[in-house]
């Protein structure tokens, strides 16, 4: 058994709701997808018992219906674990990981901003990475954002 197959049957015999939803596409990636209720012992338990200790980074995704947030692990040996998660996109709350991961701040700070996401238990701090005068309910990364156009509307009315 290969030890992508050994953390796969690691994490289902764990977790038994992992049955079926943990891909392992080719050598050394494995996926799987999950509530974000299951989120934090799923990772805990990888950080831990896994020994993946490093947060490579955190991707973000407009699915039109929801947006999807992938964490993207990895151990030492090269092996990376992807757990995706998806929330409402009228309510994309979702926790904190920064207490494992305190390095995680930087990219969540990046889900607030650009996807518009609330991530409960994330540190008073400043926006990233727009601006701080950028404007309010604006998040350039979603399908449907459109620039605000009153600065174009000034602009015409000038000319």
């Amino acid at each position: 058994m290969s030890k992508e197959e050994d953390i796969r049957a690691d994490l289902t015999s764990k977790f038994s709701y992992l049955e079926g939803k943990i891909i392992i596409p080719r050598p050394k990636r494995i996926f799987l997808e999950l509530s974000p209720d299951n989120l934090a012992p799923v990772l805990s338990y990888a950080v831990e018992k896994l020994e993946f200790p490093h947060l490579c980074t955190i991707t973000g995704l407009d699915e039109q219906d929801k947006l999807s947030f992938i964490y993207h692990l990895a151990q030492d040996r090269g092996i990376l674990l992807n757990i995706k998660i998806s929330v409402s996109r009228d309510n994309p709350v979702l926790k904190t990981i920064t207490p494992y991961f305190p390095g995680a701040e930087i990219y969540e700070r990046e889900l607030v901003d650009l996807f518009g996401a609330k991530v409960v238990g994330l540190p008073e701090g400043n926006r990233y990475p727009l601006t701080d005068d950028w404007p309010a309910g604006q998040f350039p990364l979603r399908k449907d954002w459109k620039p605000d156009t009153q600065a174009d509307k000034k602009e015409s009315n000038h000319a």
